[in-house]
Formats: C-alpha cells, sequence, structure tokens
C-alpha cells in the first residue's frame, strides 16, 4: 500500500497539472458519480495520511480517493485518448489526462463526511497543521509496541511498513518497546525523522533512508534491487547482513505485517 508521502506527491501533481482548469470528468467503469463534477474547476487537492481529497469550485463535496493496495493515479499528456482497463475515474483538460484505477475508495463526501474522515486519521508529519502532541498522547499511555502503534492510521496518519521500520532502525528503538517506555525526548525524534525522511519521500518519488556513510558507494556494495526502490537499512532485508553492525536482519510478523529490525543495532528505549 502506497505510503503517505505518494499521497501528498500526488497531490501536488494534480495541483500542478489540473489545478485552476475546468476539467473533464467521468467514470468510464461507471462506478463514480463523475458526472456532478463535469465542467468544473478543480481548486484543491492535499493529502490526510493515506488518503486524498479533491475539491472542485461550486460544489460543497469532495472526492475523497483511498489507493488501497492495488490503486493508481496516471497522468498522460493528450485528450481523448482510448480508455485502457478499468478506470474509476478520469479527469481531463485539453493537455492531459488522469486516469484512477484499483482504489479501494473513490466517493463523493459532504463537509460533514470530510471532517469525520480527517477527525480519525492520527496527525500527519508531512501536514503543517498536524499536532505531534494526539499521537504522544495516545503512545504515551498504551501497552502496544511503537512498532505497531506507528503503523495504527488512527495514531499517526501516513506512515506505513516501511517508514516505521526505518525510522525505528535509525533511531536503535526495540521495535516491541510498549509506547509508555519511551519517553518524550525520543517520541520528539521519531516525529522529527519521520517528517524529515516522508518530505524527501515527496521531493524524490521513493523512500531513501539510509545515511551518507551508508550509501553504496560510500560502503562500495551494490545498489539495493527492490521493485520499492531506494536504499533502506532494514525494510525487506531479512537474513542480509545489517549495514551497520552486520548482523543479520530479523522478520517477524506483527499486527498482520512483516516488521524488520536489527537486534543488534536496535536494543534499546
Amino acid at each position: 500500500m502506497p505510503e503517505g508521502h505518494t499521497l501528498h506527491r500526488l497531490a501536488g501533481d494534480l495541483l500542478e497539472r489540473l489545478g485552476g482548469h475546468a476539467v473533464r470528468s467521468s467514470s468510464p467503469q461507471g462506478r463514480f458519480a463523475a458526472d456532478l463534477l463535469d465542467g468544473r474547476e478543480l481548486t484543491g487537492a492535499e493529502a490526510h495520511g493515506k488518503h486524498l481529497l479533491v475539491a472542485f469550485a461550486d460544489v460543497a463535496e469532495q472526492v475523497h480517493v483511498h489507493l488501497g493496495l492495488y490503486g493508481t493515479f496516471t497522468f498522460l499528456d493528450g485528450t481523448d485518448l482510448p480508455v485502457v482497463g478499468q478506470v474509476r475515474w478520469r479527469l481531463g483538460t485539453s493537455d492531459v489526462t488522469a486516469d484512477l484505477r484499483g482504489p479501494t475508495a473513490c466517493e463523493l463526501l459532504d463537509p460533514a463526511q470530510v471532517d469525520a474522515l480527517t477527525s480519525r486519521i492520527g496527525p500527519d508529519p508531512l501536514r503543517d497543521d498536524a499536532d505531534p502532541d494526539r499521537a504522544w498522547t495516545r503512545i504515551s499511555r498504551s501497552r502496544t509496541p511503537v512498532a505497531a502503534l506507528l503503523m495504527d492510521q488512527a495514531v499517526l496518519g501516513g506512515v506505513g511498513n516501511v517508514y516505521r521500520a526505518e525510522v525505528l532502525f535509525r533511531l536503535g528503538l526495540d521495535p516491541m518497546t510498549p509506547g509508555r517506555e519511551l519517553d518524550r525526548a525520543t517520541w520528539d525524534a521519531i516525529w522529527s525523522d519521520l517528517a524529515g525522511l516522508m518530505r524527501e519521500g515527496v521531493r524524490l518519488g521513493r523512500i531513501d533512508t539510509v545515511r551518507p556513510e551508508h550509501e553504496p558507494e560510500a560502503m562500495g556494495r551494490e545498489p539495493r534491487q527492490d521493485d520499492h526502490g531506494g536504499e533502506v537499512y532494514v525494510y525487506r532485508r531479512e537474513g542480509q547482513p545489517c549495514l551497520v553492525c552486520g548482523t543479520p536482519v530479523l522478520r517477524k510478523d506483527l499486527a498482520n505485517r512483516n516488521l524488520f529490525w536489527c537486534p543488534r543495532c536496535q536494543n534499546s528505549h
């Protein structure tokens, strides 16, 4: 499932390519009331965690998109292009066409429904209006392992499997540490590191988490070969040597997701 930086990058792309234009809106798949927005000006697009909200002029409702595991938004140059595959929502101008395929959600929400959605999402490190104290209040009272809390979208918005594993490694934290055993300074460090890493994710369009001294050229190693791209310390590196200490990276199931960590580097809280 795409992590939060992907949605923020997508929101920026929608605004850059379609914002301020009256757009054609349709649902070739016939599963979304897209015609209600046809000819309206696209006025806003913003991400809240892993959720995207798109606004149009003179329409109280906003489009809520959740990509889920399989959703993609594809931008193509041109207009009146043939529909390829199951397109849930098509937006277009005279210059560009944007096709949404395979989302978990693509729906119109009224203002009350938008408020209900955003209120149940935890603070998003990529949003200027995010309040990290909201997350800290829940984390500091919880017996749940910090690795599970960071993935709980009601606690923290936008953080997924890669970022949670990598930030815990970068800070040397045992992923099974109960939230209530963290001190405030450690939480502040987690929040700050997540915000920095995720901003780089928006800028680069991929997740890179290794520090300069652990980059392939600095270490004389081969670049990582993985569909997810980017250089990481522990994510999907089970059994491979830790880039810092050489200990084999471990994996375990936690809350039905794969957790990766180094048992030597991450032995403190």
